[in-house]
């Protein structure tokens, strides 16, 4: 099933050359929004085939062709958020394909506009 994206995320251009690298030597990837204690809430990078997306996960958008998701619950959590896919020196997540590259993504946030409720008396 394809999900709608919400068009919440964006990269820099370092983030989109460790992609570009990454996808060049595995193939399509999509990015899940990590909310697990060891890899901290880094964007972990999966090849595309091999990452089931969950019935409750979240499309936050695409980086070119890349999907990025989030789980449900941490959506709840960040959804006044859009979130920026960067580059930081270091070693990526377990399992996450930056991994052993030195440089790893990190996910930053910036808050968005939030319409206060009107008040119609």
């Amino acid at each position: 099933m394809d999900k709608i994206s919400l068009g919440k995320v964006s990269a820099t251009p370092e983030a989109e050359a460790l992609l570009a690298e990454i996808i060049a030597d595995h193939g399509p990837v999509l990015f899940h929004q990590s909310g697990g204690c060891c890899d901290g809430s880094s964007p972990m990078c999966y090849p595309r085939g091999e990452f089931i997306v969950g019935d409750n996960d979240v499309k936050l958008g695409e980086i070119g062709d890349t999907p990025v998701y989030i789980s449900a619950s941490q959506f709840e959590a960040w959804k006044h958020t859009d979130l920026i896919i960067d580059v930081v020196p270091g070693r990526g997540g377990m399992f996450s394909l930056d991994n052993g590259r030195e440089k790893r993504f990190l996910t930053r946030s910036t808050v968005c506009a939030v319409q206060a409720p009107s008040s119609d008396n």
